[in-house]
């Protein structure tokens, strides 16, 4: 089973689900072509997809376009159903970043015909995650930055401000369609700048400087 390390500590995890939220910057909906959502849009990552900094993404040979996509992750630290704002509040346990690795040709061929976005989202490597700062030692104030280079360019750079719903608002969402439980992600959505990828290239992710994570492209 997968885990989420807690920084500076032997603490860990078990992660159980990976609830991703799409178009969560209006200006990353909008290169995209797409609306900005009236209520978050949510997909599943399943936790086999998981892999750490320092990881290896594998470019899957049935797709052309690998597109990086980088987020604030949240850690669920206790089961949650239905939530008020602040029980929302209160399940986050932590911070971290990840990488929702995405197909794009693939997702938007998926998209034409109607279909799931699985082919595009859950495939083994899709999730790149780093340590998680625990709430307790870290105080969100959503001015953080978030940002993402691709061989040592910057290719994604935006403030947490920029989220359409704020994290305590996506766990009260979530929580009113399905059960959240401890050990849980929440992808919380992407900045604009997302772009194709190639094998060999170097991926760097941070949060502020609290959180980072880099992992190659194989």
């Amino acid at each position: 089973m997968k885990t989420a390390h807690i920084q500076n500590s032997k603490e860990e995890y078990q992660i159980g689900k990976m609830v991703c939220v799409g178009r969560n910057y209006a200006e990353h909906a909008k290169e995209l072509g797409n609306e900005i959502p009236e209520k978050p849009v949510l997909f599943i990552k399943p936790a086999s997809a998981i892999i750490y900094s320092g990881g290896e993404v594998i470019h899957p040979a049935y797709s052309n376009e690998l597109h990086h996509e980088v987020e604030l992750v949240l850690l669920i630290g206790k089961d949650v159903n239905n939530a008020t704002k602040e029980n929302a509040e209160e399940a986050i346990i932590g911070y971290g970043i990840g990488l929702d690795m995405t197909l794009r040709d693939v997702q938007l061929e998926l998209k034409k015909r109607g279909h799931p976005w699985t082919l595009a989202k859950c495939f083994d490597t899709s999730a790149v995650i780093s340590d998680f700062v625990l709430k307790q030692n870290y105080k969100l104030k959503l001015n953080e930055k978030i940002e993402l280079k691709v061989n040592g360019k910057i290719k994604q750079s935006d403030t947490l401000s920029s989220m359409i719903f704020k994290p305590a608002e996506l766990v009260e969402y979530i929580s009113s369609v399905m059960t959240l439980e401890k050990g849980d992600l929440i992808f919380t959505g992407t900045p604009s700048g997302v772009s194709k990828v190639n094998r060999g290239d170097k991926i760097e992710a941070r949060f502020d400087e609290f959180a980072n994570l880099i992992c190659t492209v194989q």
